[in-house]
């Protein structure tokens, strides 16, 4: 894993010779060494038609390749930073959280109504997610920010999570996630209790909820 969490504000990631790191545009800190800062116009790991793919979701944040020999520092509005290891799985998570990931990474977008039919298109348009979300699949380390701390809670089959809409950070795993709704009529004439709609993800792997429903 090639980040290494300074603080809760601030990554550092090893760079070494022949591999790349990608990272936001304009997160970088400082660095030590030999290391190089180019706009990244290929998309990723994923090729020119998945930076085009990106760019019709919404799901294009301008990303830079970092390579050489030496070590950066990532951070980014002051915001609070993960650091999630993947063996093999993908995760989910918005294209506006990505800090930094590793450049074998795999990186495409994932249509949310594929998860939970119309309710998954309803999903994105609750949490101003939007219809897409990007994906990373692969072996390797991302850096996602949110607001506040962020915990992992464990998703396993048979006990579903469920989580505040705009407290969702990112999932992994084999998971299947959709909008639940618990409106009634004292939603109606606004004295509910403020959580109408809850994402329930079910399966198998682990959700990250923020300390906050603020979006970045």
């Amino acid at each position: 894993m090639p980040f290494r969490e300074i603080n809760s504000k601030m990554v550092e990631a090893t760079v070494i010779p022949g591999q790349r790191i990608f990272s936001q545009r304009g997160a970088m800190l400082a660095y030590r060494g030999d290391v190089t800062f180019t706009p990244n116009t290929a998309g990723g790991q994923g090729g020119v038609m998945s930076m085009i793919g990106r760019r019709v979701a919404g799901e294009a944040t301008p990303l830079m390749t970092v390579e050489g020999n030496g070590t950066v520092m990532f951070g980014h509005g002051g915001h609070h930073i993960q650091v999630i290891g993947l063996t093999g799985d993908t995760l989910y998570v918005e294209a506006d959280r990505l800090l930094a990931f590793d450049g074998t990474l795999e990186q495409g977008t994932m249509f949310m109504g594929s998860q939970g039919g119309v309710m998954g298109m309803v999903r994105g348009q609750v949490t101003g997610q939007g219809l897409f979300t990007t994906t990373l699949k692969g072996h390797g380390a991302v850096a996602v920010m949110a607001h506040g701390g962020v915990i992992e809670l464990p998703i396993t089959p048979g006990r579903p999570v469920h989580v505040d809409p705009q407290a969702y950070v990112a999932h992994h795993g084999d998971v299947r996630n959709k909008l639940s709704t618990a409106l009634g009529w004292r939603d109606m004439v606004g004295r509910g209790s403020g959580e109408a709609f809850q994402l329930e993800l079910s399966g198998s792997g682990a959700v990250y909820v923020q300390a906050s429903e603020e979006k970045l």
